[in-house]
Parts: C-alpha cells; structure tokens; sequence
C-alpha cells in the first residue's frame, strides 16, 4: 500500500484536472478510461504520486486491461485500488477519495471519484457524475 499525503494546493490541482478531461470521451487505446484516465489522474492530481505508472502502455483494448489486471492477480478492480490506497466504508468518503461502483463486466467494478454527494464518472463522451450512495466500495486518497 502506498502512504499519500494531499499536496498544499490540491483542491485548485484537483478542480484543475477535471476542466482538462470532463469533455475527453472513453478511450482504452489512450487509456483514458476509469482507472488512470479519472481515478489515477485526479489521485495524481491531489498528491502527486502516480500509481499508474506500471500499467501505462500495457494495454490498447477492454480485453488487454483485463489482462493486465488479470495478470497482476486481481480479480476484480476495486481489488487492484485497495493494493494502493487503504479501504474505508463509502459513507467515509470525502472530496477527491475513489470509490467503485458494482458493474455487470469483468471487471466487477467501475470507479470514480468524489466530489461531493456526486461523484466523478468517466463516460463514453467525458466526465458524468453519479450518486455516491451507490457505491459500494470507497479508498482514502491521502
């Protein structure tokens, strides 16, 4: 698990971030999608840290990042965060903490980031938002 610590000035870095992807649209060949695309970008966002790096270039398609997490020995993606982040229950989430929705795929999960009692969801054309009540899972960022 890696120690975070919220830089200084991560709400203007986080607010940032999310004016420069909320109209990207999905994209697995540019792995712009719900892991280092939203969560690990704004992650890195508020701390710094980029715990992306080792999955970067490592996939082009859905089924090459199934591989990867697959290969990485997850079996779902709420499992890959919680090797990084520590694991609170979602009613604990805060500004800028990652959570994971339940989602009929094999990844199990979809993830998104909170900002308030909305959270942060990647979507085909960009940034959506979603209730932070439904998600079952939630991880502290810093």
């Amino acid at each position: 698990m890696t120690e975070l610590t919220r830089l200084p000035n991560w709400r203007s870095r986080f607010e940032a971030a999310i004016d420069e992807i909320k109209f990207v649209p999905f994209d697995w060949a540019e792995q712009h999608d719900c892991g280092p695309g939203l969560a690990g970008r704004l992650v890195y966002a508020i701390t710094g840290e980029d715990l992306t790096v080792k999955y970067q270039g490592k996939y082009k398609t859905a089924e090459g990042a199934l591989k990867v997490m697959k290969k990485a020995g997850f079996d779902n993606l709420a499992d890959l965060v919680a090797s990084f982040l520590p694991e609170i229950h979602p009613s604990e989430a805060s500004l800028g903490d990652i959570v994971a929705y339940e989602m009929d795929s094999p990844f199990g999960f979809a993830l998104g980031v909170v900002n308030g009692e909305r959270v942060f969801v990647l979507r085909p054309e960009g940034v959506g938002t979603m209730d932070l009540l439904k998600a079952k899972r939630a991880f502290k960022v810093g």
